[in-house]
């Protein structure tokens, strides 16, 4: 598989990471260990070598799977986790709010560095933007552990614009992670010119829409009790009855490219920026090489504009969040 650099970090990694949540955290109960590290495993024999991971996913458990599955191939790898949460000892580790705090970051640190089983972490991310320390703090503490030899790059997740330029003015952000996919745009408008112009590189997580633009899901689709789409607007029965129209667009030029719609959603992204890398997740191993052969689908600067147009003229029902969930980002 190609490699790209992130932005101007001096980071390569395969065109396309595997997201490796789902198959711990998020889409319903833990997946078989064993079937997930034989995912993972076989991900890096197609040439993946960027895998991504949290300590709230499981929490825990996801780092510990991903540490397992990559121990082999220590040094040719890059993991990237995150932080930026409060998880609560004496309630199961449940997330109760958000917590940046310099101690934090560094417990957080040591102990993803323990589960995932190396020196130095790759690619550090604060979670989400933390509204009560000051990103500039997070920066800085970030830095430290850089000099320190425990973390290699930092990276910020669903931040803004105005925040990106603080953080990089600390530490320079190597790599900002948020959602974008042919249903989730904005960040065309203000988040990817600003790190166009800053020198990070983009890595796009639900590139296909948390499954939906795979055109595997329908209305009559059901998710397990603990799947968190359950609770996102976007998947109600109405919405994704509504949002089928975007799978029929999309599966149309599929169909004309030989590839699967994922495929083209995929390529698509790709095609945006040579910084762009997206980590789409997967639990099965058919759909981890659908998925990563997707870096082989050529596109033409009028497919890749075509696409663009017919899928923007569709008016997707539902937002990819809560209310308050997308409040709180708005402030990020």
């Amino acid at each position: 598989m190609e490699k790209r650099q992130l932005g101007k970090s001096g980071l390569e990694v395969s065109a396309l990471g595997l997201g490796c949540m789902g198959m711990s955290f998020g889409y319903g109960p833990p997946q078989d260990k064993k079937e997930m590290i034989a995912i993972i495993r076989a991900a890096v024999e197609k040439g993946v070598n960027f895998f991504d991971t949290a300590e709230v996913y499981g929490p825990f458990i996801n780092e510990e799977l991903v540490g397992e599955a990559l121990a082999p191939f220590k040094g040719e790898v890059i993991i990237a986790t995150k932080f930026g949460f409060n998880l609560d000892p004496n309630d199961g580790y449940k997330m109760k709010g958000q917590n940046s705090s310099p101690a934090n970051i560094r417990k957080v640190a040591e102990e993803s560095l323990k589960r995932l089983k190396i020196e130095a972490i790759d690619l550090f991310y604060q979670h989400r933007v933390d509204l009560n320390i000051p990103i500039e703090e997070v920066a800085g503490t970030v830095k430290d552990l850089v000099q320190e030899g425990k973390v290699k790059h930092f990276g910020l997740s669903e931040a803004g614009a105005a925040n990106i330029r603080k953080a990089h003015a600390v530490m320079p952000v190597t790599a900002l992670q948020s959602e974008y996919s042919l249903w989730t745009r904005e960040p065309e408008a203000g988040i990817i010119p600003t790190i166009e112009e800053l020198g990070i590189g983009f890595v796009p997580f639900s590139p296909l829409g948390k499954g939906f633009l795979a055109g595997k899901i329908d209305e009559n689709t059901t998710f397990h009790e603990t799947d968190f789409r359950n609770t996102v607007p976007r998947f109600t029965t109405e919405a994704r009855a509504n949002n089928q129209a975007l799978i029929d667009v999309i599966s149309g030029f599929a169909k004309e490219k030989e590839a699967t719609a994922a495929q083209i959603c995929l390529a698509w992204l790709l095609a945006q920026k040579p910084w762009i890398v997206p980590i789409p997740g997967t639990t099965k191993l058919n759909r981890m090489h659908e998925n990563f052969d997707a870096a082989l689908i050529q596109l033409s600067a009028a497919e890749i504009a075509e696409i663009a147009d017919a899928s923007s003229k569709i008016a997707v029902q539902g937002t990819r969040y809560s209310a308050a969930a997308l409040e709180q980002l708005a402030k990020s």
